[in-house]
């Protein structure tokens, strides 16, 4: 008798635990939703592959428009904005449903995009129409048309979002773009196919991907002079910059590899080999790792910025690019509907239930 009233309670005690798991799993969120994201576009196949970076795991995939090629994440992380190379368009993923809830026509072939530190626009550079298509990002409207270089193909906006630089890969030089006007306010002339752009965290440095120079322009954005010249490996094309600003990662489409740059020394510190024709390439929030688009073998490398090796390859879709800041900040859990609240009410009441039965039952004993 004694045993089946213990067996009693250990059950009862079950149910508490199931009770309660069922508020709290609601309360808290989906933690994949929540999760720091890369999203990768795949040019040849038409979609984004979504991948949890704590898991590593592709956990959606999501159909855009033609050839998508760059990416960025709202500061917040409720947004993913996608370049449509073939479409002429931009499509915007919300990032809790990892739905497309808006497309926005711009000009021709799309190539990349950044987005504003206040998360207020969106620049979006525009390759065959040589201009910049600013976008408000609280009506996915275009509010403007900057002209720039010819071929423009990478942008990268400045910490404190009072420039965006956009790198003109047959003119040979970087354009700078007073945000607060959208003139062009100075030009830069730097190496042969300027490709990638990525400003430093304190917003004294550009640095500037030369596909055809097989080097790099560091740019002191006080004064828009190039200040240093480094060389790295064969077809660099884009460029990360780590959240504390010490290096640079830089990807070499024809080498297959990634040229890593101390940024106060502008020196290359390490060569990390990847799949091939590496593309785009990202750092997670956190500086522990840069998620690197890797275009002929349809795989992610990542690599572990401490060590600076290879630690995880996963297969995504046809042609993978990511031209951008790909990686954002976890996005904030959701609120809960009425009908979720009403189950954190009813599991509320079980788990008020079980309890009292649980103490009668120790009574009883």
């Amino acid at each position: 008798m004694y045993r089946s009233k213990v067996t009693f309670r250990i059950q009862q005690a079950q149910q508490l635990c199931a009770a309660l798991s069922i508020g709290v799993a609601i309360l808290m969120g989906s933690s994949a939703a929540r999760a720091q994201n890369a999203y990768i576009s795949n040019a040849g196949s038409a979609d984004v592959s979504v991948i949890n970076t704590a898991t590593n795991a592709v956990v959606a995939t999501v159909a855009v428009g033609m050839i998508p090629h760059g990416v960025a994440v709202t500061p917040d992380g409720t947004r993913a904005y996608v370049t449509n190379l073939g479409s002429a368009n931009v499509s915007v993923i919300n990032t809790a449903t990892n739905a497309v809830v808006a497309t926005v026509a711009v000009g021709t072939n799309p190539a990349s995009v950044a987005v504003t530190p206040d998360g207020s626009r969106a620049y979006v550079v525009n390759n065959v129409s040589d201009t910049v298509s600013v976008i408000n990002i609280a009506t996915n409207a275009v509010v403007a048309t900057v002209a720039v270089g010819t071929r423009p193909l990478g942008v990268a906006v400045t910490p404190d979002g009072s420039r965006a630089y956009v790198a003109n890969y047959s003119s040979n030089t970087v354009s700078v773009i007073n945000t607060a006007t959208d003139a062009v306010v100075a030009t830069v002339a730097v190496g042969t196919r300027p490709s990638g752009v990525a400003v430093t965290p304190d917003g004294s440095r550009a640095f500037v991907a030369n596909e055809d120079s097989n080097n790099v322009s560091v740019i002191d954005t006080a004064t828009n002079a190039v200040v240093a010249t480094v060389a790295v490996g064969f077809g660099p094309y884009a460029v990360a910059v780590t959240p504390d600003g010490s290096h640079a990662y830089l990807t070499n489409i024809y080498s297959a590899d990634v040229s890593v740059i101390n940024t106060a020394t502008n020196a290359v510190v390490a060569t990390v080999a990847v799949g091939n024709a590496p593309r785009g390439v990202a750092v997670t929030p956190d500086g522990t790792r840069a998620y690197v688009a890797n275009s002929n073998s349809n795989t992610v490398s990542v690599i572990n910025t401490a060590t600076n090796a290879v630690v995880a390859t996963m297969a995504v879709g046809s042609s993978p690019l990511s031209l951008g800041q790909f990686i954002g900040a976890a996005a904030p859990a959701a609120v809960p509907t009425l009908s979720q609240w009403a189950m954190i009410i009813m599991g509320l009441m079980l788990a008020g239930g079980a309890a009292v039965m649980i103490q009668r039952r120790h009574q009883d004993i």
